[in-house]
């Protein structure tokens, strides 16, 4: 059984810690067995990359390495801050994320 997490792919967040402290961007992906996401343009990397077919000429790329989701809080989109979540019964009777700044529901 996997367990919830209040990080979905395609939400936006902020980090809270690391060298990647105050910045935000999109989850891109969420790797739920080791609780982690990679995020666009955070927490990046150099990759050594060999010569291959793709980059005849190798060398050093920068890459987005994933961060532990305790590090990550969502964004409101009412305030454009970060705020806590919680999860709560909806209009459907199905659970859904909401702000605890402003209690608006989080799509």
């Amino acid at each position: 059984m996997s367990v919830k997490l209040h990080i979905k792919k395609g939400d936006n967040v902020y980090v809270l810690a690391g060298d990647s402290k105050g910045q935000t961007g999109k989850v891109l992906r969420v790797i739920t067995k080791d609780n982690r996401a990679i995020v666009e343009g955070v927490n990046l990397v150099s990759k050594h990359s060999k010569p291959n077919a793709k980059n005849p000429q190798g060398g050093i790329e920068k890459k987005e390495a994933p961060i532990h989701i305790s590090n990550l809080q969502l964004i409101d989109p009412k305030t454009g801050k970060g705020t806590r979540t919680g999860r709560k019964a909806g209009a459907d009777g199905k659970l859904v994320r909401y702000s605890k700044k402003t209690g608006e529901e989080i799509k």
